[in-house]
C-alpha cells in the first residue's frame, strides 16, 4: 500500500475551545496550564489534563471507490475515539501503540469527508511521569487496491548469517508475490512466493558497529498486472544468548544502555522524526549502544533511528498490569487490551533489526503472587507466538515483588482507596510511585541488596526463570550470587544508578551471564519532578513542589547536552582515553545542596563561572588511571588516587584554566584534559546543521558564549525568539524548576544554554531573531529548494 503523510491540514481545539490549524504530530498537553493544585501533581510536572478534539477535512477522489483506504495513527494519548462523517469507526485506549482505521465503508467518494479524533486525557493522574496528550505521533494515509498487501504484512527474519539466508513472509490478498532484495539501490537477490527463503551472497550484517540496512521490495500481481507493492527496510543479524553471554552475529556484545522516556524535551511528547534521530545520534556519540524504552513501546521514528545508527533496543510493553500505579492509568484497561497492544508492538517491531529484546513490563508487583506469575507467562507466551527470534525480558524490581507477596504492595491500593475516596468526598488516592521513590530515597543504594534474601529469591524466581533474560531493577547485589544460585540464569541490569556505572560495568565484564547495564536515565525527561535533581532551594529529593518540572535524573539534559556523569560512563566504557573534569556549580556559596540518590553528582564540564572567584569548588575527576593531578592556571593543586574511576578535589574557584593529568601506577602520564573560562560572552545563535529545506525541523542552540565557543555558566538572561520563513515550535532551557513555558517564545537560559526548534517554510531564508533585553542578535539560514 502507498503510505503518505496525513499530518497537515488538521484543526484542533481543547475542551470545546476555539479551533486552530495545526500540523501533526504535536503535544496538546503543552497547551494546558500548569498549576500547583494539578491532580497529576509532580508526576505530571503539574500540568493539568483535558479533552482534545481534532478535525481533518479532505476530498476522497472518485477512483478511491475501487481502492482500500486506511488511516494509521502511530500514537494518541489517550482513550482515542475516531469518527468519519459523524459515524464512530474506531476507538483505542492505550496511548503508546499504533492502530489503523479502515475508511472503506464510510467514505463519501468525490466529496468532502470529515475525520475527527477525540482524545480524553482529562482524568489525572494516569501516568507516573509527563505523558503529553493528543495526537503526539505521526498520522499516515494508506491507499491500495482492493487486492493489497496488508499493512505490516511483510515479515523478514534472519535464518542464518554465514552464509546469509533470510525468510520473507507476505500477508496479502490472492495473487502472485515477487520479492527483490536491494542494497545501495542494487538488486542483490530475488524470489517469489508468499513464503520464501532467500540466500544473499557477501551479505553485510547489521550490528551496533555495522548498521547495514537492506530493503525488500515486495510486489503483488494478478494475471501479470501489479495490484500493490511495498518496500520494507531490514537488517541481517542473528542473536544468541546464554550464560556464556550475548552474541550478535557471533560477536560477544555488552549492552552499554540507558533508559529513555518518550518525550522530546521542550517539544513535550511530540514525536518528530528529526527529534528522534537527533536523540539517538547524541546517545551514540556519548558511547551508548542500547536504549530501554521506559516504560512503553517506542515511537516508530526512534526505532528507525536506532536501525540507522546501530543502537540496540529493549522495547517495553507496559509500566503496569492490572494493579494500577496511579488512579486512572492503563491498569483500568489492561485486562481488556493487553493482548491487542502486545500484538501491535510486536507486529510493528518485527522488521527492525535494532529491536533486540521485548520487555513484558516495568516494576510490576503482580509476579510476587501466583496469579501475577501466570499473567507474566501469558504475556511471554503471546510474544513468543508472534516472534520467537528475540529475547524476552522485563524490568523486575525484586524488592517490590517481595513486598507485594508479603501483603505490603506499593501499588495495590487504587481499587480500595478509590472506594474509600468516594465515601470521603473524592479525596485522591495515594501515589504509589511517590511512596516507592520516598522509600528509595531513604534506603539509597542499599536497595541493590533488598532482593538478596533466600525468601526474595524464592518469591521472584518463578517469573525470572520464565524470562529469557532476567532484568534486574536496582538489584546489583544479586549479580555475583547468580552463578551459584542460578547457574542457568542470564541477567541484565535493566535499571541502575548512573553513578554506580563503574562497579556495575566491572561486573558486566567479569560475569559472562551479565550481558549489560541500563542506567536510569540516559536522557532527562518531563515529569516525576525533582526525582534526580540536586536542589539549592531545599525540599525533599523527590516530589518537589510546583513549579518543579523535570525529573533531573538524566546524564544528558532535555536539550541534548551531556553532563559530567555522562563523561563518567564514557570513561568506564573506554569510549574516551582522556580524563573528564566535572565542576559542581560554584555559584551557590554557603548554600547546602539537597541531593537525590539517582545522581552521584550534579557536576557539568565547565570552568566558566563569572563572578565566582574565591567560592568553594568541588571538582569530580573521572579517569581510567591510577591517580590524577589537578592544575589551576598552571599551578598544581595536588594528586589523588582514582577509586572506581573517580576522585574528588575541594578547591577555591579561580577563573582561567583547570587541567587534569592522568597517570598510571608507575607515574607515567596517560593523558590530560582541560577546561577554560569564557571571556566577553554574548548571545550566539548556532544552528546544529547548515542544510535547511522546506519542512525541515531545525535545532538551533542559543547560548551565552565567547568567540571560542566557550559557554558562560553564570550569566543567564531571559531571551525572546521570533522567526521569519519558519515556525517556532518551541524555545526553552534545561532549567528543572521554572514557570516559563516552552511555547511562549521567551525563556531564560540555564547555565548559559537554551534551544529553539523551528520548522522551515517554503521561503528563501530562515531568519532567527533573538532579543536580549534591548539588544538583538539574528542568524540567516538559506533554505534550499
Amino acid at each position: 500500500m502507498d503510505r503518505i503523510s496525513f499530518n497537515e491540514g488538521w484543526c484542533f481545539r481543547a475542551a470545546g475551545g476555539t479551533w486552530t490549524r495545526i500540523t501533526l504530530p504535536h503535544d496538546a498537553q503543552l497547551l494546558d496550564p500548569r498549576r500547583a493544585d494539578s491532580p497529576g501533581g509532580a508526576g505530571h510536572g503539574y500540568f493539568v489534563g483535558n479533552i482534545y478534539e481534532y478535525e481533518k477535512r479532505f476530498v476522497a477522489p472518485a477512483d478511491w471507490e475501487d481502492k482500500h483506504i486506511e488511516v494509521l495513527f502511530e500514537g494518541i494519548y489517550r482513550n482515542a475515539v475516531v469518527s468519519l462523517n459523524g459515524v464512530k469507526i474506531a476507538e483505542h485506549r492505550y496511548g503508546y501503540t499504533e492502530f489503523t482505521v479502515c475508511l472503506d465503508d464510510h467514505l463519501l467518494y468525490g466529496q468532502e469527508n470529515v475525520l475527527t479524533v477525540v482524545a480524553d486525557n482529562s482524568k489525572l493522574p494516569n501516568s507516573r511521569w509527563y505523558s503529553g496528550g493528543g495526537i503526539y505521533r505521526p498520522v499516515s494515509l494508506l491507499t491500495g487496491a482492493r487486492a493489497h498487501i496488508n499493512y505490516l504484512g511483510v515479515r523478514i527474519s534472519t535464518l542464518q548469517v554465514n552464509p546469509a539466508i533470510i525468510h520473507v513472509t507476505t500477508d496479502a490478498s490472492e495473487g502472485e508475490i515477487s520479492v527483490e532484495i536491494i542494497k545501495d539501490n542494487v538488486i542483490v537477490a530475488t524470489a517469489s512466493g508468499a513464503e520464501c527463503d532467500i540466500a544473499i551472497e557477501n551479505a553485510q550484517l547489521w550490528s551496533d558497529e555495522t548498521p547495514e540496512l537492506y530493503k525488500a521490495h515486495v510486489v503483488l500481481a494478478k494475471g501479470g498486472v501489479i495490484q500493490d507493492e511495498t518496500c520494507e527496510s531490514f537488517g541481517i543479524r542473528q542473536i544468541e544468548c546464554s550464560v556464556q553471554g550475548l552474541f550478535v552475529n557471533g560477536r560477544n556484545t555488552l549492552l552499554r544502555g540507558g533508559c529513555v522516556h518518550h518525550d522530546n524535551g521542550i517539544l513535550g511528547a511530540a514525536s518528530l522524526r528529526e527529534s528522534e534521530f537527533r536523540k539517538v545520534r547524541i546517545l551514540k556519540e556519548q558511547g551508548f549502544n542500547a536504549i530501554r524504552s521506559a516504560h512503553n513501546p517506542a515511537s516508530t521514528a526512534l526505532l528507525e533511528a536506532c536501525d540507522h545508527y546501530g543502537m540496540y533496543v529493549m522495547d517495553e510493553t507496559f509500566d503496569m498490569w492490572y494493579v494500577r500505579k496511579t488512579r486512572y492509568d492503563y491498569g483500568c484497561d489492561f485486562n481488556d487490551c493487553w493482548k491487542e497492544d502486545v500484538r501491535a508492538m510486536v507486529a510493528r517491531d518485527y522488521n527492525h533489526p535494532s529491536v533486540l529484546m521485548y520487555s513484558i513490563g516495568n516494576e510490576v508487583s503482580e509476579p510476587g503472587k501466583p496469579d501475577g506469575v501466570g499473567q507474566g507467562k501469558a504475556i511471554i507466551g503471546l510474544i513468543k507466538s508472534l516472534d520467537s527470534s528475540r529475547i524476552v525480558t522485563g524490568g523486575m524490581n525484586l524488592m517490590i515483588m517481595t513486598n507485594y507477596a508479603k501483603g505490603k504492595g506499593l501499588y495495590d491500593h487504587a481499587d480500595q482507596e478509590e472506594k474509600a475516596a468516594a465515601k470521603a468526598g473524592g479525596q485522591e488516592a495515594k501515589n504509589g510511585s511517590l511512596l516507592f521513590n520516598t522509600i528509595a530515597s531513604f534506603i539509597g543504594s542499599g536497595m541493590n541488596k533488598a532482593g538478596n534474601s533466600d525468601k526474595a529469591d524464592r518469591i521472584t524466581s518463578p517469573i525470572l526463570d520464565a524470562l529469557d533474560v532476567a532484568g534486574y531493577n536496582y538489584a546489583s547485589g544479586r549479580y555475583p550470587l547468580e552463578a551459584t544460585h542460578h547457574p542457568d540464569r542470564v541477567v541484565v541490569g535493566s535499571e541502575t544508578f548512573p553513578y554506580e556505572i563503574g562497579k556495575n560495568w566491572d561486573m558486566v565484564r567479569k560475569y559472562p551471564y551479565l550481558i549489560g547495564d541500563f542506567m536510569w536515565t540516559a536522557w532527562d525527561y518531563l515529569g516525576e519532578a525533582g526525582l534526580g535533581a540536586w536542589s539549592y532551594t531545599g525540599g525533599v529529593p523527590f516530589n518537589r513542589p510546583y513549579p518543579w518540572l523535570l525529573g533531573g535524573a538524566g546524564v544528558i539534559d532535555i536539550l541534548g547536552n551531556p553532563d559530567a556523569s555522562c563523561g563518567l560512563a564514557r570513561v568506564v566504557w573506554g569510549a574516551t582515553d582522556r580524563p573528564v573534569i566535572g565542576v559542581r556549580p560554584v555559584n551557590h556559596p554557603g548554600v547546602r545542596v539537597s541531593k537525590s540518590i539517582w545522581r552521584g553528582t550534579n557536576a557539568i564540564t565547565s570552568w566558566s563561572w563569572k563572578g565566582c572567584d574565591g567560592n568553594k569548588a568541588l571538582i569530580d575527576v573521572f579517569a581510567r588511571a591510577d591517580h590524577v593531578e589537578l592544575l589551576i592556571n598552571g599551578r598544581s593543586i595536588g594528586k589523588k588516587k582514582i577509586k572506581c574511576y573517580q576522585t574528588l578535589f575541594k578547591i577555591k574557584y579561580q577563573a582561567g584554566t583547570i587541567e587534569a593529568i592522568a597517570y598510571d601506577a608507575s607515574g607515567a602520564e596517560i593523558s590530560r584534559e582541560k577546561l577554560t573560562s569564557a571571556s566577553d560572552a554574548k548571545v550566539v545563535i548556532r544552528p546544529e546543521t547548515d542544510i535547511c529545506r522546506p519542512g525541515n525541523i531545525m535545532y538551533i542552540d542559543i547560548n551565552i558564549e565567547d568567540e571560542q565557543g566557550i559557554v558562560e555558566c553564570n550569566s543567564d538572561r531571559k531571551l525572546s525568539v521570533t522567526v521569519e520563513g519558519g515556525e517556532l515550535l518551541a524555545f526553552g532551557s534545561a532549567n528543572p524548576c521554572t514557570e516559563e513555558a516552552y511555547l511562549s517564545g521567551s525563556f531564560t537560559t540555564y547555565y548559559g544554554r537554551a534551544l529553539a526548534v523551528v520548522r522551515a517554510q517554503d521561503a528563501d531564508r530562515l531568519l532567527i531573531h533573538v532579543m536580549d533585553g534591548s539588544n538583538q542578535v539574528q542568524k540567516s539560514i538559506k533554505i534550499i529548494k
